[in-house]
């Protein structure tokens, strides 16, 4: 058994597991105190439940493609030969999230925007309070639809960034 393998895929497990997990957590806090003070996911709002869940997976899928590029990080930073500080690490670490987290943000705002061109006299939190299931469910299905063909191209703009060791190119 390749122990140094071992003990980095601990540590991407477990980073992964923290992080996303605070992450859901923060943003479900943030949906509920914007948008939703009376409402809970206990109570028998079957719409706010769909809403809310179409949020967090949109989340989850773009961290998804941020947590390797964070492992990436750590990766070159236990095979290189010159140390690279904690510091280092949780500097691009916390880039990588914020632009995830920034990118989750304006993929949801442009997704409610669209809602709301595209039905024009509907207020989507009204109704989703109201427990309107067809608009939740729309809406959620914009929301997943635009963060499944977006995922990819922020994957690669927070891969562009990872600080990968200078190559010659022997090819010519």
């Amino acid at each position: 058994m390749n122990s140094k393998l071992f003990s980095l895929s601990l540590i991407e497990i477990i980073l992964s597991l923290v992080i996303t997990v605070i992450i859901i957590f923060v943003s479900y806090k943030i949906l509920k105190a914007l948008f939703f003070k009376s409402h809970d996911v206990r109570g028998s709002n079957l719409s706010f439940t769909i809403f809310t869940s179409g949020i967090i997976l949109s989340i989850g899928l773009i961290l998804s493609e941020i947590l390797p590029s964070i492992t990436n990080v750590i990766r070159l930073a236990s095979n290189q030969s010159e140390a690279i500080e904690l510091g280092t690490i949780a500097k691009y670490s916390g880039l990588y999230l914020l632009i995830g987290f920034f990118a989750a943000l304006v993929i949801n705002c442009s997704v409610f925007f669209l809602f709301s061109m595209l039905t024009r006299g509907i207020n989507e939190f009204k109704e989703i309070q109201k427990n309107n299931l067809s608009v939740s469910i729309l809406v959620v299905s914009i929301l997943i639809s635009i963060t499944v063909i977006v995922k990819d191209s922020i994957a690669l703009l927070v891969s562009s960034m990872v600080p990968y060791p200078e190559v010659t190119n022997f090819l010519g």
